[in-house]
């Protein structure tokens, strides 16, 4: 019998969650059908319960449910608990649903596909909101030499201190040049806008990596660092396809070759690989 699953949110007919975890059925040979569904406001308890109690096995889910699948889910991961935001439901053997976070897992898988190592690196995350939250625990279990994080409400930064006790915060205007890896965690960039980093910070760190991602892989931060003489400069594609891949994983028991999977999406949407 061919098993279903979906990608929920608001809008969601943009998703590429289809489209990637189709490729991956494809690939390893796996028999389900993966669709989306529209997430009307208030909706989400119903329609899960809906969905899951006609025999769906399992959703990704996108912005703006994070929420209400954390509250949704039966059972929660670590990472789901610690940034208090779901991304992946699955249905359980004893009928249960579990609830995981794959975002920051996929950005650290990432990471080991582009060579960066995070090990006794000082890393510089822009952002204090549900992404910032994602993604550093899994970045702490990769034992940097420190973790900053910086806000225009730095109140929101020190709220995240309270969860993470191990972060540093800062105020833009107290940053030194001295972050190996900036990671730019705010939504800027899909307005075409930068954050307020001073340019001797940004140009004297050596990798920069923007959550975001566009088409051709350029956003308006890593063209900024570019320009600055920044020699490696990411765009979130490779952590779209990393928690998609964790997200197959966790259903089917298959993890995709990332590297893989990226060469391909980037030749689908006509970048540079």
């Amino acid at each position: 019998m061919t098993d279903r699953y979906v990608v929920f949110g608001n809008p969601v007919a943009h998703s590429l969650s289809p489209d990637l975890h189709n490729y991956f059925a494809k690939n390893y040979a796996q028999d389900l059908i993966y669709d989306r569904v529209l997430i009307p406001e208030g909706c989400f308890e119903s329609i899960a319960k809906e969905q899951f109690n006609s025999g769906l096995k399992g959703c990704n889910i996108t912005v703006p449910c994070k929420l209400d699948a954390y509250k949704f889910a039966d059972t929660l991961s670590p990472y789901a608990k610690a940034c208090g935001a779901v991304n992946t439901l699955k249905l359980q053997s004893d009928g249960q649903i579990f609830g995981d976070n794959t975002d920051g897992r996929g950005l650290c898988d990432d990471f080991d596909r582009i060579g960066i190592d995070l090990f006794d690196k000082r890393i510089l995350i822009i952002g204090a909101g549900g992404a910032a939250r994602g993604i550093i625990l899994p970045i702490y279990e990769r034992h940097p030499k420190s973790i900053t994080v910086v806000n225009r409400n730095k109140d929101r930064a020190l709220e995240l201190k309270k969860i993470f006790d191990y972060l540093e915060v800062k105020e833009f205007s107290e940053l030194t040049a001295e972050y190996d890896l900036i990671i730019n965690a705010t939504s800027a960039s899909l307005n075409g806008l930068l954050p307020p980093l001073p340019d001797e910070v940004l140009k004297s760190s050596l990798a920069v990596y923007d959550l975001m991602y566009k088409k051709d892989g350029q956003t308006v931060f890593t063209l900024k660092a570019q320009s600055l003489g920044v020699k490696h400069c990411f765009d979130g594609l490779g952590m779209l396809l990393g928690q998609a891949a964790l997200s197959f994983d966790l259903w089917r028991g298959i993890k995709p070759d990332l590297q893989k999977t990226y060469l391909y999406f980037a030749k689908r949407l006509g970048r540079n690989a």
